[in-house]
């Protein structure tokens, strides 16, 4: 199993998105894999590279880049280090390439983009865990790209799993 896919991670920094990558890279991605760090700003934001960018997401950042930190100011994202030092954990045991790509608009609908964009084989998402009337009020990222994306998902929810 493994090898050559390409398995895009939904990423907010919260607790469940970090749940979810801990999760991918001990259960899902191998050797000659590629992690897709997935995240979707607002489309409110007002950061440079948004005006460049906004149609069509921004480039692949490799995660060598991502961990620079004026490069994290221009898009607007503040990398959380544990998640950092999971992907490059994963990168370097289990020579996986790990890149970043930064959408603007609707979670649901940038997730769903990005399926079709990266050509991922797979995605894996957090849930935040509402309960079932604060999901009818709200909607429910991980349940409409579930309802509709093109590849298989993998919802990842409870509590962070303890370290390795």
């Amino acid at each position: 199993m493994g090898g050559n896919r390409t398995v895009g991670i939904g990423m907010d920094y919260s607790a469940s998105s970090k749940v979810a990558v801990r999760w991918a890279v001990d259960n899902l991605v191998d050797g000659g894999d590629r992690i897709v760090l997935i995240h979707v700003q607002s489309g409110k934001s007002d950061h440079a590279q948004k005006k460049l960018w906004e149609d069509t997401g921004s480039p692949l950042i490799p995660l060598e880049e991502f961990r620079e930190m004026n490069l994290s100011k221009q898009y607007g994202i503040n990398p959380d280090r544990e998640v950092l030092d999971i992907l490059d954990t994963a990168s370097k045991t289990k020579q996986v390439k790990v890149v970043s790509k930064i959408y603007w608009g609707d979670p649901r609908e940038k997730l769903c983009d990005a399926v079709e964009d990266l050509k991922l084989d797979s995605l894996v998402v957090g849930s935040r865990g509402l309960g079932s009337f604060k999901r009818l009020l709200l909607g429910s990222v991980s349940s409409y790209v579930v309802s509709n994306a093109t590849c298989p998902v993998t919802v990842v929810k409870g509590t962070p799993m303890p370290k390795a």
